[in-house]
């Protein structure tokens, strides 16, 4: 782990963005009183400001960023200035998936969700950086620098979306994009100190890998500073193409007047307790939704330790499919012997246990069920997003030997997310505590499968009853 010298580090000021969400620089734009060009010159600067120290930008793009913003796309957040997460093709960036694998070249076409996220009128500044493949829950690389915690540059911005984090919590922009394999959207957000909603599978148009996989755990979103600039890209999203077979979902603009009956778990399917400062957090949040009126009940783990297996089975499975047919997967000229030491490791492990596959795909599908069975007593289950506080960086490196021990720590780690991406159920991290390090500490909300509008309803409610911290104070 680092012992170097560690600084806060924020790019806020007095300047067209300001402190503004998404939601207010699109309006300061479509009043008149900022431009398009301004607001992306505003973030660029921003971005040479603090990158230096947070190394968030993998793949920048400001000439044609300033281009296009002379002339900003139609839609909810018109010329707010944003990123694209490193493996997600945006055409003419290079997707280089976070791995010294992968040769960077520029995609030819934009991905299926890449056209969803533009109809919502964004100026694309880049691409951020990501842990290799996503398979691991911090921005950290075997050989290159890491990516840092805005709030603390010793500590990890989480993963696998830790770059767009670290690049909305220092204030370079107040939205970016974001996806979720495993938790890769909630977790960054918890590390981060930022609001990141999970959406229920089929939610928003599948990404790209989607339809090789036998159980379908990625979905995309964003991070953001509020919970409003959530709720409005999530109903950009049904504006340029609405689910099918959920519930319809419209722009929840507030909470509501309903008391709700939430579960209440504090401990992880692994079994290793919570820590104390993210208990802490839980139990304050808790106490705070009694006082508003909701009904805490304590309720069980809805699976058991079996899905933690079948989870950590369907990871190496990844794994061993980029690291053994990535020039099929990825491309021609995937180098498999540039692949990192998560990469390597999860792949042989998966390889010891091959014959399990069947029964792992059996039991992740059955997940559903389970989950789905948790919410016939309640409306929401609260718990912590991860099971211990932001760890500094170093502590889970894909360089760090044994393999087991980087491993296990992992899993222990982000042991709590899995289950909504297996189970295809909505969650949302907000930022509700702080540890005792004076770094954010998510709170995890579960919903059943459609119901985005209870989770953003209670988020207003819950910013406004107890405002989330800024970086910049």
């Amino acid at each position: 782990m680092t012992h170097e010298k560690t600084t806060r580090v924020h790019a806020f000021g007095d300047d067209a963005l300001g402190d503004l969400d998404s939601v207010g620089v699109a309006a300061a734009i479509a009043a008149g009183t900022i431009s398009a060009r301004e607001a992306a010159e505003a973030a660029i600067a921003r971005a040479q400001k603090v990158n230096p120290a947070l190394n968030a930008i993998q793949h920048p793009d400001f000439d044609r960023a300033l281009a296009a913003a002379n002339r900003p796309a139609a839609g909810t957040f018109s010329g707010v200035p944003t990123f694209v997460k490193d493996n997600t093709d945006v055409a003419g960036l290079p997707s280089d998936q976070g791995s010294l694998a992968v040769k960077s070249r520029p995609a030819v076409a934009n991905a299926p969700f890449t056209d969803q996220f533009l109809s919502a009128g964004f100026t694309v500044l880049g691409k951020s950086t990501m842990p290799e493949f996503g398979f691991n829950a911090t921005t950290e690389y075997a050989t290159l620098p890491p990516t840092r915690n805005p709030w603390n540059t010793g500590y990890s911005a989480g993963a696998s979306s830790g770059g767009s984090a670290a690049l909305v919590a220092s204030g370079v922009v107040p939205i970016a994009h974001a996806n979720d394999g495993g938790g890769s959207i909630r977790i960054p957000a918890a590390a981060c100190g930022l609001v990141g909603l999970k959406p229920t599978r089929g939610r928003v148009v599948a990404a790209a890998e989607a339809a090789q996989l036998p159980v379908d755990i990625i979905s995309n979103g964003v991070v953001t500073r509020t919970v409003r600039d959530t709720a409005h890209f999530l109903a950009a999203t049904q504006v340029h193409q609405p689910a099918v077979g959920l519930k319809p979902l419209g722009l929840v603009e507030g909470p509501s007047t309903r008391r709700l009956r939430i579960g209440l778990i504090l401990d992880s399917v692994t079994g290793v307790p919570t820590d104390d400062d993210t208990r802490k957090a839980v139990l304050a949040t808790a106490d705070m939704l009694s006082s508003l009126g909701h009904d805490l009940i304590e309720v069980e783990l809805p699976v058991d330790r079996r899905f933690m297996e079948d989870f950590k089975h369907y990871w190496g499975m990844l794994a061993f499919s980029t690291q053994h047919f990535g020039r099929k997967v990825m491309s021609p000229d995937f180098d498999k012997t540039l692949t990192d030491p998560l990469t390597r490791g999860l792949a042989r492990r998966f390889a010891r246990s091959m014959w399990r596959t069947p029964l792992t795909i059996s039991g992740l599908k059955r997940s559903t069920k389970q989950y789905r069975a948790a919410f016939d007593h309640v409306d929401l289950i609260v718990s912590p997003t991860l099971a211990y506080t932001t760890p500094e960086l170093g502590y889970l490196s894909p360089a760090v030997e044994p393999f087991n021990l980087m491993f296990d720590r992992l899993v222990q780690y982000a042991a709590f997310t899995p289950l909504n991406n297996a189970a295809g159920g909505p969650a949302i991290s907000l930022p509700l505590g702080r540890s005792s390090a004076d770094m954010p500490v998510g709170v995890h909300f579960s919903a059943d499968h459609g119901d985005e509008q209870t989770l953003l309803e209670l988020a207003y409610e819950l910013e406004a009853a107890r405002p989330f911290a800024r970086i910049q104070d």
